[in-house]
């Protein structure tokens, strides 16, 4: 018990940076605690969101004490989450909290460059959990980390390797009718197909995994996760 304000604070650190990670703020070496909450003083807007409207909510709005908000654990609790149809479930996860954090970066001049999203959901072995950022036109991926998973080591476990992740970068995650295609594909992108802006390259031996990572994008980015938050 005496332990437990030290245990939720190293939990809150570890899940700003990779928030930083995500936005590419600093690189895994300059990620030093100091580092994080100097970014997060500064630079970084932490807001509650209720997934259903899309709308930013403050404690004022809601029964729970927001200090204590996990969104991992409200996602079991009936009365903080919904459950989800299993047409709607791309991301495999079954019920999805009521309300989630998103936090929005600013730029040195105090405009909003980018928006970190939480992301999760199953692969081969694990539910996957990380953080997608986009920039500040909500279509354009400014980069993306997964921070825990029990994937296979060196096939599904290549979700950690920052060259795969950088090939995220500047790609984009709507078509023209507003619809998700930002997707793991299997094999490489063909650079000079027309929907190249869209694919991402598949993992070599985790086919199931890449297609986890592509359900829980389209589940999270869509109507059901943040896209009425995204379309505000």
């Amino acid at each position: 018990v005496g332990l437990r304000s030290i245990q939720r604070a190293n939990k809150i650190l570890d899940r700003n940076k990779n928030v930083v990670l995500a936005a590419g703020l600093v690189t895994p070496e300059e990620a030093t605690d100091e580092k994080i909450r100097e970014l997060f003083e500064q630079r970084i807007e932490t807001a509650l969101i209720n997934l259903e409207t899309g709308e930013e909510v403050s404690a004022e709005d809601v029964s729970f004490d927001v200090d204590k908000y996990d969104p991992r654990l409200a996602a079991k609790d009936p009365d903080l989450s919904v459950k989800i149809s299993s047409e709607a479930d791309t991301a495999g996860i079954k019920r999805r909290e009521k309300y989630a954090y998103v936090y929005k970066i600013s730029d040195e001049s105090g405009q909003l460059s980018q928006i970190v999203l939480p992301i999760y959901g199953k692969g081969l072995w694990s539910t996957l959990y990380g953080f997608l950022a986009l920039q500040s036109d909500a279509n354009t991926v400014a980069g993306i980390t997964f921070y825990e998973h029990g994937e296979t080591p060196g096939l599904g476990g290549e979700v950690e390797n920052e060259q795969w992740q950088s090939q995220w970068i500047e790609k984009t995650v709507y078509d023209d009718q507003g619809e998700v295609e930002l997707a793991v594909i299997k094999g490489q992108v063909d650079p000079s197909a027309p929907d190249a802006a869209y694919k991402v390259d598949g993992l070599s031996g985790a086919t199931i995994t890449s297609n986890g990572v592509t359900g829980m994008i389209e589940f999270w980015l869509g109507p059901n996760g943040f896209g009425p938050y995204l379309d505000g």
